[in-house]
């Protein structure tokens, strides 16, 4: 018989381990390191405890709510996508669970105790390993990608970034620079990755070497100031700066006017999302519009056919340049005439 007073809690305390990692040794999960489910049956065992019918229910029981795990709550980006998210989850009568990670070291744990308190999970950028998506896969959690390349069989909802990256970048060549500095780090997430290789691909088309690497900062207006303000106190001096999102691009603005440049006459800037901010400053700010909202939605979309074992595949949905008049530009902006259908994969 098993204890009177012993709880799945109990359990858990003993193993050392969380409550959600006890439900997943219920459910025979895949995600579970041996070690670890042998080590929750040892504290099961020692404190004489079984899981009840009701525990055992609740271990395969279905949640009416969905995940999102993305890296950091700041910033209109991944407010948009929520948001979009959410609608998708609202009009299936679902909740959603939100993990910002901020780059915690035990995201994998949170990540894992996440899933098994939701009927589906999508995970956003590189906010945890190939592997991680792999073992939930294998757990068979309905699972979604997001901002990142699909894992195996695992779909993906992403933007385009290469070819809008080289289309802004040649704009900016076009217009007579050639000292452009990229700013944003390629390796905190793939998408940011794929615009700066769209930017040396631009400038090879153009027969001019890039720069060797990126200056490399975080995506909030806070980073993209430190980091120009770094840049246009070390010269030579760029004449343009390719930002890897809006919020960047603004910090750079406050760094320009402190070191009392005129924009764009001394310093052109371009950003990247077309946020409300974007179109609000001065001078307005030429950038790639990609569908953030959208971009949530769409990812709720594959996620509810995930859940419901319909076949989900890829998708890429379109971005497109908005010429404005920080990159130089005359009074009159315009957007490129990129297609605006999607692209699925």
């Amino acid at each position: 018989m098993s204890r009177p007073n012993a709880s799945i809690y109990d359990v858990a305390r003993r193993a050392g381990v969380s409550i959600a990692t006890v439900s997943r040794v219920l459910r025979d999960s895949a995600v579970v390191a041996p070690q670890t489910r042998d080590r929750v049956l040892a504290a099961a065992q020692e404190l004489r405890w079984r899981p009840n019918a009701l525990a055992r229910g609740l271990a395969g029981a279905h949640h009416s709510a969905v995940g999102i795990v993305f890296p950091d709550l700041l910033g209109s980006y991944y407010a948009q996508v929520v948001l979009g998210y959410e609608e998708r989850a609202v009009a299936d009568e679902r909740s959603v669970l939100i993990l910002a990670t901020h780059g915690r070291v035990d995201t994998d744990d949170l990540v894992l105790d996440l899933a098994d308190r939701v009927d589906g999970l999508v995970v956003m950028d590189r906010t945890v390993s190939d592997d991680v998506i792999a073992d939930l896969e294998r757990a068979r959690t309905p699972l979604v990608l997001l901002a990142r390349p699909g894992v195996g069989s695992t779909p993906a909802v992403r933007t385009e970034n290469a070819a809008a990256a080289a289309e802004l970048a040649g704009h900016l060549l076009g217009h007579g620079h050639r000292r452009i500095a990229f700013l944003g780090d390629p390796d905190a997430a793939p998408d940011v990755d794929e615009r700066w290789q769209g930017f040396r691909r631009a400038h090879a088309a153009a027969g001019l070497r890039a720069p060797d690497k990126p200056v490399r900062c975080g995506f909030l207006a806070s980073d993209g100031r430190a980091a120009a303000a770094t840049l246009l106190g070390a010269g030579p001096m760029p004449s343009a700066v390719f930002c890897a999102n809006d919020d960047i691009a603004l910090g750079v603005y406050a760094a320009a006017r402190e070191h009392g440049l005129s924009l764009p006459g001394e310093l052109a800037i371009t950003g990247w999302d077309d946020n409300p901010s974007a179109s609000a400053v001065t001078p307005t700010l030429t950038t790639v519009a990609q569908p953030l909202r959208d971009l949530g939605r769409r990812a709720g979309e594959l996620l509810v056919a995930r859940i419901a074992g319909h076949p989900a595949a890829s998708v890429t949905l379109p971005t497109r340049p908005v010429f404005r008049h920080s990159c130089g530009c005359g009074d009159a902006p315009h957007d490129s005439s990129l297609s605006t259908e999607e692209i699925s994969g």
